[in-house]
């Protein structure tokens, strides 16, 4: 009686849990995100290595031409990973049975947009007054910030993701010539990590 009460007690929570946070995103798609950043950051790093050694100072030299070239990695990066983090949560979410776009969803979308739309606008004023230099440190800011405050709608494990964005961002902020490095760190290796505890965790049968 007391075995089939405990029972039925852990599938009600199990069922609170599901309506009220949004728990079906892979684990696979931290792992994929942050190969992307990892792939975004070397080709923005021969980018920069190649303007710096061939340009730099001379007259061919196009700022312009560099900060769009990185602008489009960036967008690269971000489209792709949001494509492989639908891919492998909506695999997810029809394999668990939970709609993907439920009420906890919503939640946790319009919760992460808000620091990461401010953020962005914050950033490309940045760029117009040519401060590159703290472009890194401000996106892992705000993603960071972004995480954490969409944490209370899906897995509570986010949060510590979102501290490690803020954690390395502000390192970023003290040392901004590692910018770029402090970026690969935190959006690829650290997403990677976060990715496959999650899959280790929840989904590895």
């Amino acid at each position: 009686m007391e075995t089939s009460s405990f029972h039925d007690l852990r599938e009600i929570r199990q069922m609170m849990e599901k309506s009220s946070r949004f728990i079906s995103l892979s684990g696979w798609s931290g792992v994929a995100a942050g190969c992307s950043a990892l792939a975004g950051a070397f080709v923005a790093n021969g980018y920069i290595k190649s303007y710096y050694k061939h340009a730099y100072g001379s007259s061919a030299a196009c700022p312009a031409c560099l900060k769009q070239d990185l602008l489009v990695v960036a967008a690269l990066v971000f489209i792709s990973a949001l494509a492989l983090a639908f891919i492998f949560t909506y695999a997810r979410s029809k394999k668990e049975g939970v709609a993907i776009w439920g009420p906890s969803a919503r939640k946790l979308m319009w919760s992460t947009m808000l620091p990461m739309v401010v953020g962005g606008i914050f950033i490309l004023r940045l760029m117009d007054l040519q401060y590159y230099s703290l472009v890194a440190a401000c996106s892992l800011l705000f993603y960071g910030l972004a995480l954490i405050n969409g944490s209370k709608y899906t897995v509570g494990e986010i949060r510590f993701l979102g501290y490690g964005q803020v954690l390395t961002g502000l390192f970023c902020l003290w040392f901004p010539t590692n910018g770029l490095v402090g970026w690969a760190f935190g959006f690829g290796i650290l997403h990677i990590v976060y990715g496959f505890t999650m899959w280790w965790k929840y989904e590895r049968k």
